[in-house]
């Protein structure tokens, strides 16, 4: 029995053996939900293993150097149904208005159907991201809607699967600008009418990217700026509501070699001329009003479209349309080689996690509501601002600007009122209604689909300082509209949009609910069986951790309402921070990163903030940018670098995987004068517990240097050893991984980032909004909102609570031995490519298995194709090592599936020595002809050399519980060489 949890198992608890105390006390239950083998079937490994305890082989698994001599400071475990109860309480602190801030976000109404059966549905949530597209087509039809109806939209042809925020996607298009110009341009301009936090994020990202961006209002624009500018951004409608005509702009800025940025309301698109028609060659924006809820900033899915000829500069994921190896339709993420994890310090971008479960959510609502649902809400919501504006003029009041109106409008109060701008905002609140405040004592008032007639009345009784007024709302719509406020002229949208029969095959709800469901049917995902990729940490996404995201009191809050208004969020903020930070051994921690690259790019400019105050101080004038990089790290490891203007020199790896300490000290030495930061993963990324951490560290800090450690194998640290254990000065935390927020089929993700004392004063700051973390010097903001994507910090919070102190360290143990066990297993038929000098791993391990292309004529991409013929989602192919599999089990997983997954792994190494020996033909075997459809193997055409039996059921369990994949081998060649990123025209479907 395992010595390490105080909490007991009740698997093994009777009656005649418990003490009183302990039936009463069930706070244990969720950590032996969670964790997946039982007592029984731990004590039954380790002594595989040779070992009695967790502890015993945690001990001599994790370098004594390192090892945390304490337990951490967490309180302990808490029932399910009791912290549920208890964060109702801590939710009701929120205090949800109806929102009229605008800048950005919005309102709206998540339809029932996709509220249940998408966003709350864990054959959706727990999806991994569609690197195996064969068991992927359901989501990447979803994504391929979205990219379609944001292509439509915005009439511009190509459109990405997503991306983290309007801010960001902004910044990701003023990078490609310049990597269109080559670098030769590197002027950028961005009207002053964007919304504030954009602008913000913007200054961040060009210092780092070397942009020379100016910012002001936009007639003042140079086009010869800085030796010619590469682009410039505007926002349609801008910050405040006007619609402004930018064609004459657009021509201008082509005659100039200028790219026009331009952030877009996709709502407003449905009616009102889309920037491709006028002249954009980039569209960015959210698509958080498409049906996701505000969640205090996130997450959301942002968007980013531009012309074909830039595909391979198009900043994120893209899915294609391609064939399988039986000539059928079939999806895949297109032109991957655009990639940071195949690029790295030449990508463009660092994007790892996009937002892809809010786009697929998106997607659905554009579905539920196809064209004409989206231009009725589009117009009803004009209809209510025009009554709005026309009502306030009634009271005196003026609205700056004298063109037509969307959903926003602003207000200078009337004669002799200027400065009751506060009276105005605080009889709103009375009302349970947010204003936007400005600077000069204007008013900004934003409206959404769930704008009603009792909304403008409240709020036209607010601008009557209190007093309800009595107007006919739908007179005033009339009045409105005979007068024209609702005409764009010009700038109507005349073109049509979202053609393809998906947008209007689904109008009832049973339709709706089947075609969610014939979607999900086509992925694999945590409902059906492990997912075993090394460094992604595909644990349970346990239910009651999932169940307040969809709260109203965390979603239904705008990120910029007064903070007296979330002050449940902020106990939860705070109490959050506190735990991370006894985690990862670290003075703070900034909640603002919204992905783990978001956090990588975060903690290394704050290190270089560092660096620079250093230098003031000092009043050195050299700049510390040299970033030592070992070559086996992440691909966003060098692209982040290089984003936050580093130079990256490779670190050598040696014979075991582990850093070359004698390269590191040659290279920290040479660089001595300019090293500013080493970027570390630990255990490596190659699933081992280096016993030369600490010393590593040393070298850097001896040089003047900081250590940045890389969170993603967090798992196997929590509760054993820490970052700041370890000696690193910053850490990000891949929430999406150790901390259970579940992966959605591509994202979202959070990388909150920890650091060391000397870097607090650094942490990110914001505009609008400033977090309580942002230091005396805080560098800018690094996401959209000020705390990133709060609605799903909900998820690790709970996670934390409910595992306590011993439920932490006890999941940190089984998923070490668990990646033990199945090494051993494995390692009687595959060549296990690293361990200590003791022959064990960390929580992943690799399988070499590059031998098999000389044996028996096949690739590693064979093998994680045959394991869909037998269930399973094939491992992380070829990282960091080609030719390999790098396996993760977590410790979610009971005994059970460990062996199943082992079990295929072996019948599949069978089926190699078939080959090797010549029993099996090297072209014509279930390996190069996996995965095998259901329509493949009940053809009347067989005549393949093994049987369909082998093919399909190649062992017993598969009889009882067969996942099909819904294509065969995709060809990615040819969907690279004919690229088609959306929907086909209603013409070929007839």
């Amino acid at each position: 029995m395992s010595t390490v949890s105080t909490a007991r198992d009740l698997h093994t608890v009777h009656l005649g053996d418990a003490d009183p105390q302990s039936l009463l006390d069930f706070a244990d239950g969720f950590i032996r939900r969670h964790i997946g083998p039982s007592d029984a079937e731990l004590s039954e490994m380790l002594s595989s293993l040779g070992f009695k305890t967790l502890d015993e082989m945690t001990t001599a698994t994790v370098p004594a150097e390192i090892r945390l001599d304490r337990e951490l400071d967490i309180p302990a475990p808490r029932g399910e149904a009791e912290f549920l109860n208890a964060l109702k309480s801590i939710a009701s602190k929120n205090k949800v208005y109806r929102s009229c801030i605008g800048m950005g976000y919005t309102g709206t109404v998540t339809p029932p159907v996709i509220l249940r059966n998408v966003l709350e549905n864990p054959g959706w949530y727990t999806q991994y991201t569609p690197y195996q597209a064969e068991i992927s087509q359901g989501r990447l039809e979803a994504l391929l809607n979205f990219q379609t109806m944001i292509a439509d939209l915005t009439g511009l042809p190509l459109a990405g699967a997503s991306l983290l925020d309007e801010a960001t996607a902004a910044a990701e298009a003023m990078g490609m600008c310049v990597a269109i110009h080559n670098h030769k341009k590197v002027g950028f301009y961005a009207s002053d009418q964007c919304h504030p936090q954009t602008l913000a994020l913007l200054e961040t990202r060009a210092r780092g990217l070397g942009v020379d961006l100016k910012i002001g209002p936009i007639e003042d624009i140079d086009f010869d700026h800085a030796g010619g500018l590469c682009g410039l951004l505007i926002q349609y409608p801008t910050t405040d509501g006007r619609i402004v005509d930018y064609r004459e702009l657009t021509a201008r800025a082509a005659d100039h070699g200028c790219l026009v940025v331009a952030a877009a309301d996709l709502l407003a698109l449905t009616i009102l001329e889309p920037p491709g028609q006028w002249g954009a060659d980039v569209c960015v924006g959210s698509a958080q009003r498409f049906g996701v809820p505000m969640g205090l900033g996130g997450p959301h899915a942002a968007f980013i479209s531009t012309h074909d000829k830039h595909a391979r500069k198009l900043p994120g994921r893209l899915i294609g349309v391609s064939k399988d190896a039986n000539g059928n339709r079939a999806l895949r993420m297109a032109i991957q080689t655009r990639e940071q994890h195949i690029r790295r310090d030449k990508a463009t971008s660092n994007i790892c996690t996009a937002q892809a479960l809010l786009a697929i959510i998106s997607s659905f609502y554009g579905v539920y509501h196809g064209p004409d649902g989206l231009t009725q809400i589009a117009r009803r919501t004009q209809a209510y601002t025009c009554a709005l504006a026309k009502g306030l003029s009634r009271l005196g009041h003026t609205i700056i600007g004298d063109g037509p109106i969307f959903d926003t409008i602003r207000i200078t109060l009337g004669k002799g009122r200027t400065h009751a701008a506060r009276q105005v905002a605080d009889a709103a609140r009375e009302r349970h209604i947010n204003l936007r405040e400005y600077d000069d004592g204007t008013l900004g008032v934003t409206l959404d689909e769930t704008a009603d007639r009792g909304l403008v009345a409240d709020l036209l009784a607010a601008f009557n300082f209190g007093h309800y007024t009595g107007f006919d709302v739908d007179a005033l719509v009339a009045e409105a509209a005979d007068e024209g406020m609702m005409d764009f002229g010009s700038l109507a949208r005349t073109s049509e949009f979202m053609t393809h029969p998906v947008f209007h095959s689904h109008r009832s709800e049973t339709q709706m609910l089947r075609y969610i469901f014939q979607l999900m049917g086509r992925d694999l995902s945590l409902a059906h069986s492990m997912i075993a990729l090394g460094s992604c940490t595909m644990k349970l996404n346990a239910t009651s951790e999932m169940i307040p995201v969809t709260w109203p009191e965390f979603g239904g809050i705008h990120p910029f309402a007064p903070d007296t208004q979330w002050r449940g969020y902020t106990q939860m903020f705070r109490e959050l921070e506190r735990w991370l930070c006894e985690v990862t051994g670290f003075a703070a921690v900034s909640l603002q990163p919204n992905a783990g690259a978001q956090g990588e790019y975060a903690g290394l400019l704050v290190i270089r903030a560092y660096h620079e105050h250093v230098a003031a101080k000092e009043g050195r004038q050299n700049v510390r940018d040299i970033c030592l990089i070992p070559t086996s790290a992440h691909g966003t490891n060098p692209a982040s670098a290089v984003m936050a203007g580093m130079k990256v020199v490779a670190i050598k790896c040696d014979e075991r995987g582990d850093i070359d300490v004698d390269d590191l000290r040659t290279k920290a030495e040479s660089h001595r004068d300019n090293l500013s930061a080493l970027m570390v993963t630990y255990p490596s990324t190659h699933g081992v517990f280096e016993a030369t951490i600490k010393q590593v560290c040393d070298i850097i800090h001896d040089n003047g240097g900081q250590v940045y450690m890389d969170g993603a194998n967090m798992n196997a640290q929590v509760g054993l050893t820490s970052p700041g254990k370890c000696g690193a000065d910053v850490c990000h935390l891949n929430l999406h991984k150790t901390f259970c927020i579940p992966h959605g089929g591509g994202g979202p993700g959070m990388g909150p980032i920890g650091v060391a004392e000397q870097l607090v004063p650094f942490l990110p700051g914001h505009p609008v909004q400033r977090p309580d973390t942002a230091g005396e010097f805080a560098i800018g903001p690094v996401s959209a909102a000020p705390y990133g994507s709060p609605s799903i910090l909900t998820i690790s919070y709970v996670y934390i609570a409910m595992m306590g102190s011993a439920g932490l360290k006890k999941a940190t143990q089984v998923a070490i031995l668990n990646a033990n066990y199945m090494a051993q297993r494995l390692s009687k038929h595959f060549d296990v490519l690293y361990t200590d000098v003791d022959g064990r791993v960390a929580h992943e391990f690799i399988i070499d298995c590059r031998d098999f292309e000389k044996s028996a004529n096949l690739k590693i991409e064979d093998i994680a194709k045959r394991l869909m013929d037998y269930g399973f989602h094939g491992p992380t192919m070829s990282w960091p090592v080609p030719g390999t599999l790098m396996i993760e089990p977590t410790e979610s997983e009971s005994k059970d599936e460990l062996d199943r997954f082992c079990d295929a792994m072996i019948a599949i190494r069978g089926e190699i020595a078939a080959i090797e020996n010549g029993t099996a033909d090297r072209e014509d075997n279930p390996l190069k002809h996996a995965p095998h459809t259901l329509g493949v193997v009940t053809s009347d055409d067989w005549s393949h050399a093994y049987s369909r039996e082998q093919a399909a059921w190649p062992k017993a369990w598969l009889r009882d519980n067969k996942f099909w994949p819904t294509v065969g081998r995709i060809d990615n060649a040819y969907g690279d060489r004919n690229l088609v990123c959306s929907c086909p025209p209603m013409e070929d479907y007839t």
